[in-house]
C-alpha cells in the first residue's frame, strides 16, 4: 500500500488577540496549510516537480520548511548546537535535490517533529530576544522579527504549493 500525505487539521487565526498568540496562531495557520496542500497525494506526486530547471515539489517544499524551521527557531534563536537535516555547506539544496529516493512518510514526520521541537525551542523566550544566525553571524535579530519572517515565508512557499497542486490533480483552494 502506497502512503498518502494526511489531511490536517487547519484552525483559522483569531481576529482580536495578544501579540503573541496572533503570531503563533498565523504561523500554525500557515504551517497547516502547506500540508492541506499535499494532503491525499501518494508518495510519487509530492515529488513530481515544477518545470525545469526548477527542482521545487510539494516535498521539497515540507523538507525545505523543515530546514528553515530548525534554522531560524532552534538553531537561531535557540541556539542549539545542531545540523541542519537535508543539507549542508557542500549541498545547501539537499531539502529540494534531494527527493528522488526521499521517504515522504519520514520527511512528514520529520517536519511535524521539527515544528514541535521549534516551538518548544523558543516558548520561553520573549519576541524582544535577539541572537544571530549561524549563517549570518554579523546580523542581530530577535524573535518577532522571525515569526513574521517565518510567516511571510510560508505564505510565499505555500503560493507555490498551490500552483504545484493544480499543475499535479487540477486542485486548487485556499
Amino acid at each position: 500500500m502506497t502512503w498518502t500525505a494526511p489531511d490536517p487539521t487547519r484552525t483559522k487565526p483569531p481576529l482580536i488577540a495578544d501579540e503573541r498568540p496572533m503570531l503563533q496562531s498565523w504561523l500554525d495557520f500557515h504551517r497547516a496549510t502547506l500540508l492541506t496542500k499535499c494532503a491525499g497525494l501518494a508518495e510519487e506526486q509530492l515529488k513530481q516537480r515544477s518545470v525545469e530547471p526548477s527542482t521545487m515539489s510539494l516535498l521539497g517544499l515540507v523538507r525545505h520548511m523543515t530546514e528553515v524551521e530548525r534554522g531560524w527557531f532552534r538553531l537561531a534563536a535557540a541556539a542549539a548546537d545542531i545540523d541542519y537535516v537535508y543539507s549542508s555547506s557542500d549541498n545547501q539544496d539537499g531539502d529540494f535535490d534531494d527527493t528522488e529516493q526521499a521517504d515522504p512518510a519520514t520527511d512528514f514526520a520529520l517536519y511535524r517533529r521539527e515544528i514541535e521541537l521549534a516551538d518548544a525551542a523558543v516558548a520561553d523566550l520573549t519576541l524582544e530576544h535577539t541572537f544571530p544566525h549561524p549563517r549570518r553571524p554579523t546580523l542581530v535579530y530577535n524573535l518577532r522579527w522571525v515569526y513574521l519572517h517565518m510567516i511571510e515565508e510560508y505564505a510565499r512557499h505555500n503560493g507555490h504549493a498551490d500552483l504545484l497542486r493544480e499543475r499535479i490533480d487540477g486542485a486548487t483552494g485556499d
